[in-house]
């Protein structure tokens, strides 16, 4: 992989029939208030399931709970979380108006010192507005929110919601690496953020399929729902010996 000596340690290929519960939690009831966000998310086999050796997150447009959206938000915080190495995931987003799929990561110590300080790394996010672009992001301390320091990777043609897209990070010491499908379009060290440098530290992972928000705007009349994103697997490399 891109000439480094990666060694697979943590993966989950989705093909049981059940969430396995060792290597996920879920944020059920979290709303995304802070981002203005429209869904709260479920454990319901609605919202999450395992079919076909694929994780699916579906996004419904339903009443539940007084809230018009519901979805699903895993997270590895409390069971694995790592420093440095090798992450990806093979990822089939959603698409419409109003979505928002990510696959990301936060500082573990994101409960004691708060966001941004736990600093936040996005290895794919997309807006339904951008069917044809993913965006990597970097968030913290000094550069958050609309000042992440970001790049797009956008595809000649289509959009990403057509088919499977292999989303990676390269995490070194000093150094971040963003990668779609093997090619690398973002890369960043602590000389190109405005503030402290908080990414030597364990992260945990994140995937979630959000429903409206400042960013993406708010499904309208040509958004389609339900809408489904789709996961054939997550994986963590080290480098080398490092495991």
């Amino acid at each position: 992989m891109h000439g480094t000596k990666w060694t697979l340690i943590w993966q989950d290929e989705f093909d049981g029939t059940q969430l396995d519960r060792s290597k996920w939690d879920l944020d059920i009831g979290y709303t995304g208030e802070s981002n203005a966000e429209l869904e709260v998310y479920t454990d319901r086999r609605e919202n999450l399931r395992l079919e076909n050796s694929l994780l699916i997150i579906e996004a419904r447009e339903e009443q539940y709970q007084s809230y018009a959206y519901t979805s699903a938000r895993l997270k590895t915080q409390g069971l694995r979380s790592w420093t440095y190495g090798r992450v990806e995931a093979r990822i089939k987003i959603p698409y419409g108006q109003g979505l928002w799929p990510a696959f990301w990561m936060l500082g573990d110590d994101v409960s004691t010192v708060g966001w941004p300080e736990c600093g936040e790394i996005d290895i794919m996010e997309n807006i339904g507005k951008m069917p044809a672009a993913v965006r990597g992001t970097l968030h913290g301390p000094g550069y958050c929110r609309d000042d992440g320091i970001y790049s797009d990777f956008f595809l000649a043609d289509g959009k990403f919601a057509d088919e499977f897209h292999i989303f990676s990070l390269d995490w070194e010491p000093g150094r971040l690496r963003w990668y779609m499908d093997g090619i690398e379009y973002h890369s960043l060290t602590p000389d190109d953020v405005p503030g402290k440098w908080v990414f030597n530290h364990p992260f945990f992972l994140i995937i979630n399929v959000a429903v409206g928000g400042f960013w993406p705007g708010y499904p309208d009349e040509t958004t389609k729902m339900p809408q489904f994103m789709y996961v054939d697997y997550v994986r963590v490399y080290s480098k080398g010996e490092n495991t």
